[in-house]
């Protein structure tokens, strides 16, 4: 995993529990802010799955005949 995706993932499960902790509350704003950090999580670990894929494609390339 690269850093990008282990934060990535840390984002979306932080999200995650404040999403929850604002349904526990009644906070809707808690559970909005929640829902965003849960988006952003999920697109930082996708750039890091494409930087991850782009590398090994190159790996390969290079060891290619």
């Amino acid at each position: 995993m690269n850093r990008d995706q282990i934060k990535g993932t840390a984002k979306d499960v932080a999200g995650k529990v404040q999403q929850k902790v604002g349904e526990l509350t009644g906070s809707k704003r808690q559970q909005v802010k929640g829902v965003a950090k849960q988006v952003e999580g999920k697109v930082q670990k996708g750039v890091g799955n494409v930087e991850r894929a782009a590398d090994k494609a190159d790996k390969d390339a290079r060891r290619a005949p």
